[in-house]
């Protein structure tokens, strides 16, 4: 794969690693973020941001199960019910070109996270979604990210 464009210079990228940035202090926690990019990821085909969250998610603590599973968590026992949740919001927005987003997942995301949370998480969702669509369209090379 070769990769077309550079996208790592100039006021868009450092706008996105902004956002990337109060992700990742947003609070929330890392094992949770990191799962949620990876699906992500995972939903868009982004090789590259699939390689780079498994990576980060295995240097945080994450087991190969978890990161093996992850694109069958709801047949699974391996996740949180607060993982669950933040799985199924990441899916729903994601997704939200294909439906709406129901008030029976809104209830049961607002079980587990705070209003506050809630935003957080999906303003993370938003960025990964955003860096999938860099990394993709541009050929990021999958196996380059090192840490």
């Amino acid at each position: 794969m070769t990769p077309r464009i550079d996208y790592h210079q100039g006021g868009a990228y450092q706008a996105m690693l902004g956002l990337e940035k109060y992700v990742r202090n947003c609070g929330l926690e890392h094992t949770l973020l990191e799962l949620v990019k990876t699906r992500a990821s995972q939903i868009n085909g982004c090789a590259y941001c699939i390689d780079m969250h498994t990576k980060d998610a295995r240097a945080g603590g994450e087991t190969e199960q978890r990161l093996y599973a992850l694109s069958a968590w709801r047949d699974t026992p391996f996740y949180t019910p607060r993982e669950r949740a933040a799985l199924e919001w990441t899916e729903a927005l994601t997704l939200i070109s294909e439906s709406d987003i129901p008030d029976s997942l809104y209830e049961t995301v607002r079980e587990q996270f705070t209003e506050a949370e809630i935003v957080n998480l999906s303003m993370a969702i938003i960025t990964i979604n955003g860096w999938n669509r860099l990394a993709i369209p541009f050929r990021s090379v999958p196996g380059s990210y090192q840490r």
